[in-house]
């Protein structure tokens, strides 16, 4: 099976515009999240999918790929279903850009669920939420989960309810940006209309599970540290002081 990590990224964020290139270390932000991408071995190919010619021209002056896309896109989804036209994929990874910590091995977590069961559609990265300030934070997406593991909803409120003791005992999620889909599905993915919860969370992964489609969480342990305001950047600086794989890739 031929697996592809696709990589949105854009100059005009709201809370932090150029994000993608901003300098971490002397590096800018994408080519640590593509770089890192790459280390990851069931990757087949890692691109960038931009609607921006300075993005583009970053990532290919690097040596990288990158793939031009409209720029009316609201969702990141549906700008890696653009750049997935006309691949053949049979698995794309979905990597969100401002992930410059992110680790090989969980683009490989969550694209395996996916060759090990052929009906299943996509995959979404989860992992604990580990206090009480992160559970009531509306920026991280909660999830639960039916006995099988495949997600039943994704919220910015706190789910499942703390009203009742047994709540305390709920293993307590939150969604991660690396999403795995079946190619074909992809593309299904992105025609299927919006639907009202997916407007109202802001969480694009809530139009499958409203179509009626798996989405199947994949735990990692730990916690991802990304980049959603300038000052986050000094904080991934520090912990890359430290980090076992900046030195494989940091001179390209």
């Amino acid at each position: 099976m031929r697996i592809v990590a696709l990589i949105p990224a854009r100059m005009a964020a709201t809370r932090f515009p150029g994000k993608p290139l901003a300098l971490i270390k002397g590096l800018p932000m994408i080519e640590h999240v593509r770089r890192r991408a790459l280390l990851c071995a069931l990757l087949d190919e890692v691109l960038v999918a931009t609607c921006d010619p300075e993005i583009c021209r970053v990532v290919e002056e690097a040596g990288g790929k990158a793939v031009m896309t409209a720029d009316t896109h609201l969702r990141c989804t549906d700008r890696i279903a653009e750049a997935a036209l006309g691949m053949q994929a049979d698995v794309v990874v979905n990597l969100q850009g401002d992930e410059p910590l992110v680790m090989p091995e969980m683009l490989e977590l969550v694209a395996r669920p996916l060759l090990e069961d052929p009906e299943l559609p996509a995959a979404n990265l989860v992992s604990p939420i580990t206090d009480q300030a992160e559970f009531n934070d509306p920026n991280a997406p909660k999830v639960v989960t039916n006995l099988a593991g495949d997600i039943l909803y994704i919220s910015r409120e706190p789910i499942p309810s703390g009203k009742k003791a047994d709540s305390q005992q709920y293993r307590k999620l939150k969604q991660l940006g690396i999403i795995a889909f079946r190619g074909d599905f992809l593309q299904t993915f992105t025609r299927l209309s919006p639907t009202p919860l997916e407007v109202i969370e802001s969480v694009d992964m809530n139009r499958a599970l409203e179509h009626g489609y798996r989405v199947r969480a994949v735990e990692v342990p730990g916690r991802m540290v990304g980049v959603d305001l300038p000052g986050d950047v000094a904080r991934v600086e520090a912990l890359l002081e430290s980090d076992p794989l900046y030195p494989r890739y940091r001179l390209g």
